[in-house]
């Protein structure tokens, strides 16, 4: 005890001697461990005192050890394999690498030789220590061993006692009391918490026979990620009904709901607090805070259920973050910088049209503009801006939204999405009356949005007076950049995509670690600019066809979705493959 008391205090001297913390920091710290406990490092973090990146990279100076960014690291599924994640969670320890008979581990606390000892038993190899945050090494445990070890273990325990359970009432044997034991809120939390780890934009939960399919929407690409035995589905709904603040007796009708969570990252792993509507999640302190929008829906095996997650710190507000291309950037900041008309975003959904709209209200000065939105749903909340919730069951319509919201004397109008000829009337006479109008259609391409309100019923006289500008949008995956290699594309491949023969280098990802093996890792815009010019405008009176229209917009500097994505292909940005994959439909008209 002794012994260790001393290593504590030689601790503190050290940093007193290193210039990080003076006497008197150490002597409230020392204080603070009397009165509850602790480590003297991690207390004088608590404190403020010290940074968890300057007490690491002092400790590794002073016991001249590597001090490393687990984040930049590559490291090796199979080693993480090597200790249980049990161990790596107590020691705050990962594996990270084999270095010929020695395992490298990433370790929080240097000086744990009695752990250091638990790691060479269990890996049977030497260890060479390396030092880093601890934070970050427990995120580290979270994602290398959180959809493998942890939601394995919860559903584990989860199954102890539903068994235990079995009987006593409720839908299926389990009663109602149980979506409130532990074991099922530890098991949803991991669920959840995983997928925020995992950049997923959509959590699915579908039964299926006599098992619930677990599957994550990563980069636009559905995953399953983990399969459990189907008595967990009715708790495990019920728990998410709770938290979303929905009705858990119904189960004969879709239900919506929303709740807003905090994710904090603990020792004992990552743990998800719901918080309800009315609280704002731009205050919570946690690691990560995001909205999550659930929707469930009766099918013939029970209730499936679509969580998306609305991560406020991915969300784009800048036009610049969009990533057009130079030319592209200049003329579409211009168009929204006009004092009116009408600007239309097109594109299937979940292509980022939302995102574009956010970016584009952003960048007008809120001080000066009267800026109001009426979405289904509000999915983010941007300050200055007045934002409508469309209620069908209140009468709150887009078209009685914006009727109203005429009536509020705006300067800038969006409205999330033209569904109806109404709408669009409503939206194409606020754009002829002096507004900044901003709006979505799902069109296939920028031309095809003329088509789509010509079918509404619009008169063309009407969309060519209003319409300033289309966009039309398209996400493609990111090439990961640490896996990312060159190579030169066949003679075949550019004839098919029109280019000239020569030496054409394209990038493709090989797979790794870090983007789980699939070679890709976020996703990039690729977009079309279409100007309403003169001659746009007499062809859209004409009702010329969408194939003329855009050839005839090639003439003034047009390019393709396709045309864009090439360039960023050749860039190594994103792959040929993901670039044909997502604009084939848009070529297709």
């Amino acid at each position: 005890m002794a012994a260790v008391e001393t290593k504590k205090k030689m601790l503190g001297e050290m940093l007193v001697a290193g210039g990080l913390i003076n006497e008197g920091q150490l002597k409230k710290a020392l204080d603070e461990q009397k009165r509850k406990g602790g480590r003297v490092g991690e207390l004088l973090i608590e404190l403020g005192f010290l940074s968890e990146h300057d007490l690491a990279a002092f400790l590794g100076k002073q016991l001249d050890l590597p001090y490393i960014e687990i984040e930049k690291q590559l490291v090796d599924s199979d080693t993480v394999k090597l200790i249980p994640g049990a161990m790596a969670r107590r020691l705050i320890a990962v594996p990270l690498y084999k270095d010929g008979e020695a395992v490298v581990v990433a370790m929080a606390d240097p000086l744990n030789i009695f752990g250091l000892d638990d790691i060479r038993r269990s890996t049977g190899r030497e260890v060479r220590q390396v030092i880093a945050v601890r934070s970050d090494i427990l995120k580290a445990i979270d994602r290398y061993y959180g959809v493998s070890t942890a939601i394995e273990d919860a559903a584990m325990d989860f199954a102890g006692g539903v068994a235990a359970l079995a009987g006593e009432g409720g839908e299926g044997g389990i009663p109602t009391a149980a979506v409130d034991d532990a074991p099922v809120v530890k098991l949803v939390s991991m669920v959840i918490a995983q997928a925020i780890m995992d950049r997923s934009s959509d959590i699915h939960i579908d039964p299926e026979g006599q098992f619930i399919k677990i599957r994550y929407r990563i980069d636009g690409v559905l995953r399953e990620v983990k399969s459990i035995p189907r008595e967990m589905h009715a708790p495990i709904v019920s728990r998410i009904k709770i938290m979303a603040n929905m009705d858990i007796a119904e189960k004969r009708v879709p239900q919506d709901g929303r709740f807003q969570a905090r994710v904090d990252h603990t020792d004992a792993g990552p743990v998800v607090t719901a918080l309800y509507q009315e609280r704002n999640a731009l205050r919570l302190h946690g690691d990560t805070a995001v909205d999550i929008r659930v929707s469930t829906l009766p099918v013939i095996q029970g209730e499936t259920v679509v969580m998306r997650i609305l991560d406020r710190n991915q969300l784009i507000l800048s036009i610049d973050g969009l990533n057009l291309s130079s030319e592209m950037l200049e003329g579409y900041k211009k168009i929204t910088e006009r004092p009116y008309g009408m600007i239309l975003v097109t594109g299937p959904t979940g292509s980022g049209k939302t995102t574009t709209l956010y970016a584009s209200i952003n960048g007008i000065d809120r001080k000066a503009n009267n800026i109001v939105t009426v979405e289904d749903p509000v999915e983010y909340q941007i300050m200055g801006v007045n934002q409508v919730q469309v209620n069908p069951k209140a009468g709150v319509t887009f078209a009685s939204g914006l009727r109203s919201i005429l009536r509020q004397d705006p300067d800038t109008i969006m409205v999330g999405e033209i569904r109806d000829r109404e709408t669009a009337e409503i939206a194409i006479h606020a754009a002829l009356t002096g507004h900044l109008v901003f709006s979505t259609l799902h069109t296939n391409d920028a031309a095809g949005a003329v088509s789509r309100l010509i079918d509404m019923g619009i008169e063309p006289f009407l969309i060519a007076s209003s319409t300033i500008a289309i966009v039309a949008q398209r996400l493609a995956r990111r090439i990961c950049d640490r896996c990312k290699k060159p190579y030169t594309a066949p003679p075949e491949l550019l004839r098919d995509l029109g280019l000239e023969a020569g030496k054409v280098t394209f990038y493709r990802g090989e797979g790794c670690q870090a983007c789980q093996n699939t070679g890709y890792l976020g996703r990039v815009g690729l977009f079309e600019l279409m100007e309403i010019d003169e001659k746009i405008r007499s062809l859209i009176v004409a009702k010329a066809s969408s194939s003329r229209m855009k050839s005839t917009a090639e003439k003034s500097g047009f390019r393709s979705m396709r045309q864009e994505g090439l360039v960023k292909a050749v860039a190594g940005v994103t792959s040929v493959e993901e670039v044909l994959r997502v604009t084939q439909e848009a070529e297709a008209i």
